[in-house]
């Protein structure tokens, strides 16, 4: 099987508008991945954690924060893209505000590995 990372993307409203929740809110959100995590099993390879404070690196050295809106990555396990992509379906991510995003990448092994 092949590897997929998938990045969840967010804006800062969306961040914003996530640290006020209540307790009883967040619980009831975790609930909800929980529940997908539960129908796509053993192809969550890594659940993931929530990604803070990226940073944009440039060739000469410098630093800035990062502005893609990177807030959680999971790595999959799928056939093809398409079977990946059919594993997000449903997921919570994408039904919390409309501006959130999923990304789904192929994970390809470096050249002669």
């Amino acid at each position: 099987m092949k590897k997929f990372v998938v990045t969840y993307h967010m804006t800062e409203e969306a961040w914003a508008e996530s640290a006020k929740s209540s307790p009883e809110d967040a619980q009831e959100g975790m609930k909800k991945w929980m529940a997908w995590s539960e129908r796509v099993g053993s192809q969550l390879v890594d659940f993931g954690t929530p990604l803070m404070g990226g940073q944009s690196l440039s060739p000469g050295g410098g630093a800035q924060p990062s502005t893609h809106g990177v807030c959680v990555y999971s790595i999959l396990e799928a056939e093809s893209m398409e079977a990946a992509i059919a594993l997000m379906d449903g997921h919570p991510h994408l039904g919390w505000r409309g501006d959130c995003q999923i990304e789904v990448h192929e994970s390809m092994p470096p050249p002669g590995m």
